[in-house]
């Protein structure tokens, strides 16, 4: 198998380097300077371990890469960037079957959230989801650091909306050479909709800043924390929505994953606080708190602290505001007034 790493990010990139240092063969597929700094410097992955530099055949999109049968596509761009990414890849031939990608490749939706996979599924014939347990920093471009030891990650893999196959059982196996543990699962959307309720919090850290620097606002950040995760529940009990519990996470991880300092610097934010510092101009809280949002309204199920995260989250985006720099007392207050309406 070839992987063709469809955004080659803190994600992307940990992945397609960490699968290259194992032997699978890898393209990474980025844009702009990220694109102009692998081509010309290579991938720089910084690890517990240590730093290396990997020299990987790079593409800055589909016309620059001839597809082969052996290919499988891994989509790790943010939610919001799905489509034009599905769209872009999809009708793209495949050398020696006169068929698309869309038709015969296998294609992993390795992101946040639930929604890529049906994004996916209205284009493509093989889907997989990814539950992604991978904490992992896009540093600057044509560089990422992954902070998790003795695995790099866990992730999660199976067939969507259901089942599994022999193809999720090699990228299981292939992913495994490397510091991966990736289970093949039949119910991968279950382990995909638990880590959703986790992810809820992007959009706090993002607007409100990293746990521990005030004992005041962490409070605060903690009581809405849990309101927005009992809103995803309250939500999934309404769909008929079953999701991996706490306990079934927290055995499935145990002490496999510990976040240590990486290059001596202790690791920052999440995604969204990522997006945020970077000044990329959006965020994926529509796909995260927004998923919850639409589930409620769907479901008649009062949503109140994830409306006002996906709100605020948007627009600090929007603005290109300063990860972090809106008082959690002021968040608080936004969701009081959101409640009363």
């Amino acid at each position: 198998m070839r992987y063709i790493i469809i955004g080659a990010g803190a994600v992307g990139g940990t992945i397609g380097g960490l699968l290259s240092e194992s032997g699978s063969e890898v393209v990474l597929v980025a844009r702009g300077a990220h694109y102009a700094a692998l081509r010309d410097g290579g991938l720089r992955i910084a690890t517990p371990d240590g730093s290396r530099t990997l020299a990987l055949p790079v593409a800055d999109g589909p016309d620059a890469v001839e597809l082969r049968p052996d290919d499988v596509l891994v989509l790790t761009v943010k939610t919001q960037d799905s489509v034009a990414a599905l769209d872009a890849w999809g009708p793209r031939p495949v050398s020696g079957t006169g068929a698309t990608a869309a038709e015969v490749l296998p294609l992993v939706c390795a992101q946040n959230g639930v929604e890529s996979e049906r994004l996916a599924l209205r284009r493509f014939r093989q889907v997989y989801g990814m539950c992604v347990w991978l904490p992992a920093t896009f540093l600057e471009p044509g560089s990422v650091a992954a902070a998790g030891s003795p695995l790099t990650g866990i992730l999660h893999i199976g067939r969507c909306p259901s089942g599994t196959d022999s193809t999720a059982r090699q990228i299981s196996a292939d992913l495994e050479k490397a510091p991966f543990e990736a289970p093949v699962v039949a119910d991968v959307m279950r382990w995909k909709y638990a880590k959703l309720l986790s992810n809820l919090a992007n959009s706090l850290q993002a607007a409100c800043g990293l746990h521990g620097t005030d004992p005041a606002a962490d409070a605060i950040m903690e009581q809405l924390l849990e309101q927005a995760e009992a809103e995803g529940h309250a939500v999934y009990a309404a769909a008929g929505i079953e999701a991996a519990s706490a306990d079934e996470q927290r055995r499935t991880r145990g002490d496999k994953i510990t976040l240590l300092p990486v290059d001596g610097q202790p690791r920052g934010g999440g995604s969204s606080w990522q997006s945020l510092s970077r000044g990329t101009g959006t965020i994926e809280a529509d796909y995260l708190n927004g998923e919850i949002a639409l589930l409620g309204r769907e479901y008649g199920v009062p949503t109140p602290v994830n409306a006002v995260l996906q709100r605020v989250a948007n627009a600090f985006a929007r603005e290109h505001r300063p990860a972090g720099s809106m008082p959690a007392a002021e968040l608080a207050a936004l969701v009081a007034d959101e409640t009363r309406h």
